[in-house]
């Protein structure tokens, strides 16, 4: 994407709707927080996803796996810009580039981030629903 994009300039791809968008985000997701949290956003990334290594062995629930895997991911994809992406190491600006609407500028990562905590939560209402069933037999 990177070679076909020029930040700040809008590629339609259903009209206005949906467009490739390059930027380049030194905050969170949705563009939350500015270039002085980057280094936050850094540390929070990197132990979620050593903190998800060592929890997912743990999950019985494969929703839940599949949801926490999903979150991880992302949190990876966006930490791999923040090491080695400008303005330099730690402090990286993530590459956002899918526009919906008028909606933030976001990324695939962005988005599965947001999808494995949909996927995550209500997998851990399922079995907490299951727990209280089979307690009731």
């Amino acid at each position: 994407m990177l070679s076909i994009l020029e930040p700040g300039v809008p590629l339609p791809v259903l009209g206005d709707w949906f467009r490739f968008y390059l930027l380049f985000n030194p905050g969170a997701a949705f563009s939350m927080g500015g270039e002085s949290s980057t280094w936050l956003f850094t540390t929070i990334q990197l132990l979620f996803v050593l903190g998800a290594a060592v929890a997912v062995p743990r999950l019985r629930d494969r929703g839940q796996v599949v949801g926490l895997a999903l979150i991880a991911g992302g949190a990876l994809g966006n930490l791999i810009d923040r090491l080695f992406r400008e303005p330099g190491f730690w402090f990286g600006h993530v590459v956002d580039f899918i526009s919906v609407g008028s909606f933030a500028v976001f990324n695939v990562a962005d988005a599965a981030i947001t999808c494995g905590v949909v996927v995550f939560i209500v997998f851990m209402f399922l079995e907490e629903r299951r727990g209280r069933g089979q307690g009731e037999s």
